[in-house]
């Protein structure tokens, strides 16, 4: 998704008390000092203001990153964003009832609502309505509450990815492949043999390690590559001379919920996203978005585990005192945080209960656009890991054979932290061997 520049007015607001017109939202304190940016009015991609951070800014401050992008998205597209009372960003006007009955849209008509558009899925017996109102949302929605106290309403949230990429000069250095090109759970397993599903921004699937691969994509009218989801696949599924991702060769469905949109990652695009990979059968899910609790993307996800899928997310980097982040806080998504090379946790990294694995996340390197690779750090990057080696012992949706993959997981893990599951490494870590690439991770080292 390609949103605008950080502006030199935003940095300096809080010293010269300039209005910049934002939402009352509550936000983490942002840094102090920030890398240099263009000035206002300079087109500029923010996910490579999120690189300048990743590169420049001391990595206890990458908890505020989230915190600073959703600002500036607040700030500069007004018109169809706002913040909801706790300040996460939603979609101006609009508000979710979750399969509602023919008398609850009559009353909500009744009450000045429109059905703005309506989303069906046969996969999980249920439907989207979106419903629009003048005015304030939140008011909106206490509205259609007292109307139905018995349906499930809730705001448009607005999920964003978890991690910074940093881009990396690939002709100083050429690493060795790495021994037998696969990893040795893929060489086990046969490689090839996974599917896994990706809900994500698009992916460059012009790239080396994407080669041969099977990618069905799926989500907007015409794809739209993005560094984020393009990383992200490359560590499920990429393969190349010199690295690999931890499923290599096997079949990705991925599905773009941002589309270059202000308003990408919305709960009723991601909600459709789960439908659509529920419809091609895919077992294991990543999703390395985060957002508040919402629910009707709570019931969406509690439909598809039901199903005998899994749904594997990255848990955060808000800091390890914030509130959980969904949905790897739902009850029987597998929350997955991360560690450096030290096998050390992120010091960003949320902590909690609904951390059940940690993987490499740091100090290694991912595919991204335009045949370049990138250095990448963030829960992000260590949810896709988790999320490839569940799919090589996970290859149809089965409630019972979907636990049992996990179990065989958390046997395989090293213990790191307290003994037994704890929450800041979960199980512990998977994966140690498929940080990619240390080679490539040097090239952007200080």
């Amino acid at each position: 998704m390609r949103l605008g520049a950080l502006t030199c007015l935003l940095l300096i607001a809080s010293a010269a008390g300039a209005q910049v017109g934002l939402p009352s939202v509550r936000l983490p304190q942002v840094p102090g000092v920030l890398p240099n940016l263009p000035a206002a009015g300079v087109p500029l991609d923010i996910d490579k203001s999120a690189a300048a951070l990743a590169g420049e800014v001391d990595p206890r401050r990458l908890r505020e990153l989230r915190a600073l992008r959703i600002r500036e998205s607040l700030r500069r597209h007004r018109d169809v964003l706002e913040a909801d009372p706790h300040g996460a960003p939603i979609v101006r006007g609009e508000v979710l009832a979750l399969s509602p009955s023919a008398a609850a849209l009559q009353a909500a008509g009744g009450a000045g609502f429109s059905v703005v558009r309506e989303h069906s899925f046969a996969e999980l017996g249920t439907h989207i309505v979106v419903l629009h109102a003048s005015g304030s949302t939140a008011r909106a929605l206490e509205r259609l509450r007292g109307l139905d106290p018995a349906g499930v309403y809730d705001f448009n949230h607005v999920y964003t990815d978890s991690g910074a990429l940093r881009a990396a000069d690939m002709s100083a250095a050429q690493p060795a492949p790495a021994p037998g090109g696969v990893p040795r759970a893929a060489e086990a397993y046969g490689v090839g043999a996974a599917r896994l599903g990706l809900i994500d921004s698009g992916v460059d699937v012009t790239h080396e390690v994407f080669s041969g691969v099977q990618i069905q994509q799926h989500g907007c009218t015409r794809a739209v590559p993005a560094a984020h989801g393009t990383a992200v696949a490359s560590l499920m599924v990429g393969r190349a001379s010199a690295f690999h991702g931890a499923a290599p060769g096997s079949a990705l469905y991925a599905v773009d919920v941002f589309c270059g949109l202000a308003t990408g990652g919305a709960v009723d695009s991601v909600a459709e996203a789960f439908a659509w990979l529920l419809h091609e059968q895919v077992p294991v899910i990543n999703v390395s978005l985060v957002g508040p609790p919402n629910r009707t993307l709570a019931s969406i996800v509690q439909n598809v585990l039901a199903r005998g899928h899994l749904v594997v997310a990255a848990v955060g980097n808000d800091g390890p005192a914030a509130p959980p982040q969904y949905p790897a806080a739902w009850p029987g998504v597998v929350g997955v945080t991360a560690v450096d090379a030290r096998q050390q946790v992120l010091v960003e990294a949320q902590r909690g209960a609904q951390v059940k694995f940690a993987a490499p996340g740091a100090d290694m390197a991912a595919a991204q656009l335009h045949q370049a690779y990138a250095l990448v750090r963030g829960t992000s990057f260590a949810s896709p890991i988790v999320a490839g080696l569940l799919a090589l012992e996970l290859h149809t949706p089965d409630p019972g054979a979907a636990q049992q993959a996990v179990a065989t997981l958390a046997g395989r893990a090293l213990d790191l932290g307290a003994p037994g599951l704890d929450p800041v490494y979960g199980h512990g870590l998977v994966g140690a061997d498929l940080r990619r690439q240390p080679a490539l991770a040097r090239l952007g080292a200080h």
